[in-house]
């Protein structure tokens, strides 16, 4: 079996060693499946090998290690990630911030208080790192932000690349790629602060350090200084095409001396993470919670990421297009990692139509082989 596969597989088998029973193996099993279906309806009512109550029961009740889930399936990425062969200089680990809206209608009484309207939006509003190098994508790590009075978007995707491993960013180049909400003076500086560089957008209007708005730059590449920070950056744009075939100008600034359409590439990079919230939330069921308790939440996030992760490496096991069609690497990921999660909804339906089947003469038997 390739490596790919072999390493998902030992991945399934390691968070099913963190279920304290049987039981709750399968309702790991069960929702896994669930999400592999990759047609973003996972709600638990739809489950045909388990019941909605025993999902509800695994997710907000049961006594399992959430961070210890987290853990065994950042151990495999990394060593994935770590174990690609390197050759030349140093290669570039793509660090992209940004913040998206899980967006929710009705009332949620357990945790009202997170769900708010943000930028128009209403839901949880969750601060994403993902990780980008090479043919991999890791969504890494994510916080919730919690509106007013509390850590910033800024503070939070800062605290979320602190604490990135440093056998990870000791390996690689690190570049944080963020939109325009990121491209504020206590970001850039914390970032470089931290010995990495920043590709960020930045507003038309943001004043440099002569009195003079971004706007009025013509050269693309050019070192300039901001009001209100003390190292100099790169500036250059590119166009980005808005509904209707309009284009509209994006600036992007750059913490390292670059050429300018070399910043406009890398800027262009940041996007990434735009298809990964795209593909979460309608194959993966990211936003599809509904749960009674915080935990509960927390656990469907973390659950309905990694089986984004395990179609994502499905896919990298035996890619057919230069894009991955999600819905196919999902049913794939679903038969091969967990084949009975395939077939029991299969079983379960000839069961049904058994009678039907005997009335009109037909005799359906189904016989199972130990392996």
């Amino acid at each position: 079996m390739p490596a790919i596969l072999s390493q998902a597989q030992t991945l399934i088998s390691g968070l099913q060693a963190l279920m304290p029973s049987t039981y709750q193996q399968d309702s790991l099993q069960a929702l896994l499946g669930l999400f592999l279906e990759g047609q973003g309806v996972s709600l638990p009512e739809h489950c045909q090998t388990k019941s909605a109550s025993a999902l509800s029961r695994f997710l907000n009740e049961y006594k399992w290690s959430t961070r210890q889930v987290i853990r065994e399936v950042r151990k495999v990425a990394l060593q994935q990630i770590l174990s690609q062969p390197r050759i030349g200089r140093r290669p570039t680990l793509q660090v992209i911030i940004d913040l998206t809206t899980l967006e929710k209608a009705g009332k949620f009484k357990e945790f009202k208080h997170l769900i708010r309207v943000y930028n128009s939006k209403r839901g949880l509003h969750v601060v994403m790192l993902y990780l980008v190098v090479g043919q991999w994508r890791v969504p890494w790590s994510f916080q919730v932000y919690r509106g007013k009075g509390t850590p910033t978007p800024t503070q939070l995707g800062l605290r979320l690349v602190q604490r990135l491993p440093k056998n990870l960013t000791q390996h690689f180049k690190v570049l944080v790629l963020a939109d325009t909400a990121f491209g504020n003076n206590e970001f850039i500086t914390k970032i470089r602060q931290l010995k990495h560089h920043a590709l960020v957008g930045v507003s038309s209007i943001r004043k440099l350090a002569d009195g003079r708005s971004i706007g009025q730059l013509h050269k693309r590449g050019q070192q300039v200084r901001l009001q209100g920070l003390k190292s100099m950056v790169c500036l250059s744009w590119y166009y980005l095409k808005r509904s209707g075939g309009k284009l509209e100008k994006r600036y992007i600034l750059c913490t390292k001396v670059l050429k300018g359409r070399t910043i406009t590439w890398w800027g262009r990079r940041r996007w990434a993470i735009e298809g990964f919230f795209k593909t979460a939330k309608h194959r993966f069921g990211l936003q599809r919670f509904g749960q009674q308790t915080l935990l509960g939440v927390y656990r469907w996030l973390v659950l309905s990421l990694t089986a984004y992760l395990l179609a994502h490496w499905v896919y990298l096991h035996a890619p057919t297009n230069p894009l991955p069609d999600w819905g196919d690497a999902a049913q794939k990921a679903l038969e091969l990692l967990l084949p009975l999660m395939a077939l029991l909804p299969m079983l379960a339906e000839i069961q049904r139509l058994q009678p039907l089947a005997k009335h009109h003469g037909i005799n359906i038997n189904v016989t199972w082989c130990k392996m």
